[in-house]
């Protein structure tokens, strides 16, 4: 039999739903940061709202929101460097502006342009992930890329909590923990893997207690308060610098809206529990009473910010609505680095048919 005392069932907080702060811990958070985190996260949910209404206009395709889930990206990607590698999953769209990825970037991703998933090259970012928990292993393996070639740059994995119903993801902690490499499995538990709850996917009192499986550090936080995830994922950087190994963090949050835009939660969700994390527990709201309180936010900044996200998202917008469209047969250009005969007959094939349809 195991002994349940030694799961990791804890949830660390910091910020309680009210936005008191406990001191009691003997935490304490420079003020330009805490500025710093919340503009960000007023940013990313109006950007992450915009995002959904043009995707109800027809002007993207298919789209998963965050909203709700604020506090668990940008907390995280605050407590990285810049060098950091992160590797997300299609949720994870603020951390990686966070992190440096041009909102303009996003937006010709999310519309289906050929450029949409290319990285600047000073982004320590990889290409969004769409199958479930591979991210695991490839953050795994760049890891083990920077200890072999003895680098400081941690590498870090997002994906929810569905994906730790997959190989993958046990694969890549396996491998991790044996080789101890400087890498942290960021678990966004949103509760709902599409429409199949937590408590059909595992029987465990926790994600993070997996982690006593690979002989890894396991960490239970609070994912809608910024500052415990910020204060967790400071931690689990340092560990994985000085070399300690990989740390599975599991950040309790919700996905207020749908898994996609091509997804009804209606369906599988009860509207009060929807309505206690949206009215409740929402991790903007309970981080600005925080602010409040400090006498660090006030009305009219936040009328102001308001107004400059909504220029800085208009801007973004426009600049990538303007973007010119690439020919469909361009597409084989982006298969391999080099290309072959085969592609280029299938190159030249679409060209001509695309020709004929204009001459028509």
């Amino acid at each position: 039999m195991y002994d349940e005392s030694t799961l990791v069932k804890e949830k660390f907080q910091l910020l309680d739903e009210n936005g008191q702060f406990d001191d009691s811990k003997g935490y304490d958070f420079d003020d330009d940061l805490l500025v710093k985190m919340y503009k960000w996260m007023v940013k990313m949910r109006s950007f992450d709202v915009r995002l959904l209404k043009m995707q109800r206009q027809g002007r993207i395709g298919t789209y998963a929101p965050f909203s709700g889930q604020e506090a668990a990206q940008i907390g995280s990607a605050v407590a990285l460097d810049l060098k950091d590698w992160i590797f997300p999953s299609y949720r994870e769209i603020a951390a990686c502006v966070t992190h440096g990825l041009p909102m303009k970037q996003v937006l010709l991703y999310v519309k289906g342009h050929f450029e949409g998933g290319k990285i600047p090259k000073e982004l320590n970012i990889f290409p969004i992930q769409i199958i479930i928990a591979a991210q695991a292993l490839h953050a795994t393996g760049c890891a083990w890329a920077s200890k072999l070639k003895g680098e400081k740059q941690v590498s870090v994995s997002y994906f929810g909590d569905g994906a730790t119903s997959e190989g993958d993801f046990h694969e890549a902690l396996n491998f991790a923990s044996v080789h101890k490499v400087p890498t942290i499995f960021f678990c966004q538990n949103n509760q709902w893997a599409i429409s199949v709850p937590l408590k059909k996917q595992t029987v465990s009192s926790t994600i993070a207690q997996k982690a006593i499986a690979y002989g890894m550090k396991g960490v239970r936080v609070d994912g809608n308060d910024v500052l415990a995830v910020y204060q967790v994922m400071k931690e689990a950087v340092a560990r994985a610098r000085n070399g300690e190994g990989p740390t599975l963090i599991e950040a309790v949050t919700y996905r207020q809206g749908p898994h996609t835009t091509a997804d009804d939660p209606t369906k599988y969700r009860e509207e009060k529990e929807v309505e206690n994390w949206i009215n409740v527990k929402d991790p903007i709201t309970r981080f600005r009473q925080f602010l409040e309180k400090k006498n660090l936010w006030t009305v009219s900044q936040e009328e102001a910010l308001q107004k400059t996200c909504n220029e800085e998202i208009d801007q973004a917008i426009q600049e990538a609505e303007e973007e010119p469209l690439i020919p469909t047969y361009a597409a084989f250009d982006y298969v391999y680095a080099e290309g072959n005969t085969l592609l280029q007959e299938q190159k030249e094939e679409v060209q001509r048919n695309g020709q004929r349809r204009e001459d028509v």
